[in-house]
């Protein structure tokens, strides 16, 4: 099992308390140091799209990897430390990364630059799940999810304001304080607001971290403030009619799908399953009255509408734009070059970066899994896409085990794991990012702090 090969390999100093399959460590300045790092990766990627839109937009460009050198000087660290846990995924992904820089620049598409932006995600941020999960514990985890709460409030208030402001409005400048404006069309001639995100993708990734701890403190209070909690969760309901995003409805779905799982799972909470699902009727309904609400109802709506006949449903949609897309990269995987067009291409800056100029048109292809198998070739793309699955994988195992034992907190991470590790878009810096914190929140959240 992953967890135990975890365990047992890592050099990370022997605790005085030992959760099951994840070692527990002492808090030693050095985690301190760590956790400060991981807080601040955490930080510049809610905040990475602000600093490029309204803060330093001239820095616009080199601020797309600014969460880099933290993820180095963590790995680093955690390292010379004895806090980065060797695993067989993290062994796998790394060497496919190294490997691809050659199999670029020798056999590829020649452009070193482009080749070690693309390493860049497999040498730097999937290492950094694995850190976040020794470093870490539950306990941080409860504290990142606090701040999430907290954070969700203002962001729903900012994209209120976006949505009804005009493209030309400061709040909805663009990359590089871009005049035309940040939002991406939506409908009613509305625009999809981004937040704080250079991209609208950042928005539903943010709400779909939010709403697992939204419900997961309905359920297990564990000190949250009420009021705080409150209004999260009106602002991330209010959020799905002012995002005009379909994603963004599909992962609070998901969200609320696993926690009423959790629930069925243990009985004993059936009274809180009462209260949730009447509390989201509730709060949908007095919601939907509001007048500042009518109008990104009725945009929802129509987006939601026209792109469902375009798609065929619901049904559709998700089996068109995710599991199609996989198996359709996995069918056509023979017809790419045996060593791939080389690593980076498939990514925005890598595609600017080969052409010239400012255009961001996929070279490859726009889905993650047909992506790394364009890059890479089949024999590591399939490699790479069997690494992000089996430990998916492995996660549902022990988030079910958790489950079984009563612990809600890492099965209801699972939703947005599945969504994230196996097939996001690696090559999208906050979807990089996303996928990162909770890779790394749910291996935290199996080990337990350390008892006196």
């Amino acid at each position: 099992m992953y967890t135990t090969t975890l365990a047992t390999q890592s050099a990370i100093p022997q605790p005085a308390y030992r959760a099951p399959g994840l070692p527990v460590v002492e808090l030693t300045d050095t985690r301190r140091w760590l956790r400060r790092g991981i807080w601040l990766y955490f930080w510049l990627l809610i905040l990475e799209g602000a600093l490029r839109k309204w803060v330093l937009p001239g820095l616009a460009t080199p601020l797309l990897i600014v969460r880099d050198p933290v993820a180095i000087f963590l790995i680093f660290e955690a390292w010379r430390r004895g806090f980065l846990p060797i695993n067989k995924y993290l062994l796998g992904v790394v060497l496919i990364g190294i490997i691809g820089i050659y199999t670029a620049v020798f056999l590829g598409h020649g452009n070193l630059a482009v080749a070690l932006y693309g390493a860049r995600i497999l040498l730097f941020h999937f290492p950094l799940m694995f850190i976040i999960g020794a470093v870490f514990n539950r306990d941080d985890v409860v504290k990142l999810g606090k701040t999430i709460v907290w954070i969700t409030i203002p962001m729903a208030i900012l994209i209120a304001i976006q949505f009804y402001s005009p493209q030309s409005a400061w709040v909805n400048r663009g990359v590089g304080g871009d005049t035309a404006g940040a939002g991406f069309d939506g409908a009613m001639g509305y625009f999809r607001p981004p937040g704080t995100f250079s991209f609208t993708n950042g928005l539903h990734l943010y709400f779909g971290l939010a709403g697992i701890f939204i419900f997961y403190f309905w359920l297990k209070a564990e000190g949250i403030n009420r009021l705080a909690l409150l209004a999260a969760t009106a602002g991330m309901a209010a959020a799905v009619p002012f995002s005009i995003s379909r994603s963004l409805l599909l992962f609070v779905a998901i969200d609320f799908g696993f926690a009423a799982i959790a629930i069925l799972r243990n009985p004993q909470y059936g009274k809180q399953m009462i209260l949730l699902v009447v509390g989201a009727l509730v709060v949908v309904a007095v919601l939907s009255q509001l007048p500042v609400l009518q109008t990104p109802i009725e945009a929802f709506v129509s987006r939601f509408t026209s792109a469902s006949d375009v798609e065929g449903g619901v049904s559709g949609s998700l089996g068109g734009r995710w599991l199609g897309g996989m198996f359709e990269a996995v069918l056509a995987s023979f017809d790419q070059p045996f060593w791939g067009y080389g690593q980076g291409m498939g990514t925005n800056a890598g595609s600017v970066l080969i052409r010239g100029g400012s255009s961001r048109d996929f070279l490859i292809a726009e889905g993650e899994w047909g992506r790394v198998i364009g890059e890479l070739g089949p024999l590591m793309g399939l490699l790479l896409i069997l690494m992000r699955v089996g430990l998916s994988l492995d996660f549902c195992w022990q988030g079910y085990r958790r489950l079984a034992q009563g612990d809600f907190l890492p099965w209801m991470q699972l939703g947005y794991v599945l969504m994230m590790v196996p097939q996001a878009q690696w090559a999208q810096p906050a979807a990089l990012g996303f996928s990162t914190i909770i890779g790394g929140t749910f291996l935290a959240s199996l080990r337990q702090p350390k008892t006196n």
